[in-house]
């Protein structure tokens, strides 16, 4: 059981680590590695599915040759019918038993996956913040030694030109100017700091909720009693044609 997640861990990444289209939450990614791994994953299920599969698929069949059995010989047929129903009641229950198990591991392991993430995208945000923050306080403190400046430059101006005070209006007009694009270049920086958050942030909802789709169609494909690692011929055929990328949504 440990190689199937191994597997799945590396289908994760490569789907993680793959191109992305552009305009579009689409990816691409390497058939051949993605279809190397699904067969890891194939290869390394427990044999007993398969086992419980034929059991399930011969029921009747063994119930009709008990029943016609216990025409002939009623007794000894009658032993042989309940003991090949106990036992392959008792494997069906096994194997669901385990499937249980498998999907459970499975669902923890991405929930741990999409708390890490959220975690990252926080982190990757409160960096991103104090950076836009320290970017906004350097500037804003630049404009303020320039306005510092200025109104020095134009009260010493004044006090030896008294009669120039026009000196001393063009001196303020320019602080002022330097402070307004101060703060408008750090509001600027903090809108596109929170719009890239917010991208980042609504991309990772996404994977998160594919991802969890995904084990939510595979477990209520257990519950059915499908068998996923069972692809059609016509399927096979189709899955390993074409040029070896296939676009995932």
């Amino acid at each position: 059981m440990y190689r199937v997640f191994e597997s799945l861990d590396a289908l994760v990444t490569v789907v993680e680590e793959a191109r992305g289209v552009p305009m579009t939450s689409n990816c691409v990614v390497p058939r051949g590695d993605v279809l190397e791994l699904l067969d890891d994953v194939r290869e390394a299920l427990p044999g007993e599915f398969d086992d419980a599969q034929d059991v399930l698929d011969r029921r009747d069949e063994l119930v009709d040759d008990a029943t016609q059995e216990a025409e002939q010989t009623r007794s000894t047929a009658r032993s042989d019918t309940e003991q090949v129903r106990a036992q392959a009641q008792a494997q069906a229950d096994r194997v669901l038993t385990e499937a249980r198990e498998e999907a459970e591991q499975t669902l923890a392991h991405a929930r741990h996956e999409a708390e890490r993430a959220v975690a990252e995208g926080r982190r990757h945000h409160t960096e991103l913040t104090d950076r836009a923050q320290a970017d906004a306080d350097r500037l804003a403190h630049a404009g303020r030694a320039a306005h510092d400046r200025y109104v020095a430059d134009g009260q010493a101006e004044q006090a030896r030109l008294v009669s120039q005070a026009e000196v001393v209006r063009a001196a303020g007009a320019e602080a002022a100017r330097v402070v307004a694009t101060a703060a408008a270049e750090a509001e600027r920086l903090r809108r596109e700091c929170d719009s890239y958050v917010d991208v980042k942030l609504a991309e990772f909802e996404d994977t998160l909720g594919k991802a969890l789709r995904t084990v939510t169609r595979g477990r209520s494909r257990l519950w059915r009693g499908d068998s996923p690692d069972r692809p059609t011929a016509g399927s096979a055929a189709n899955g390993r044609s074409g040029t070896g990328m296939d676009l995932i949504d």
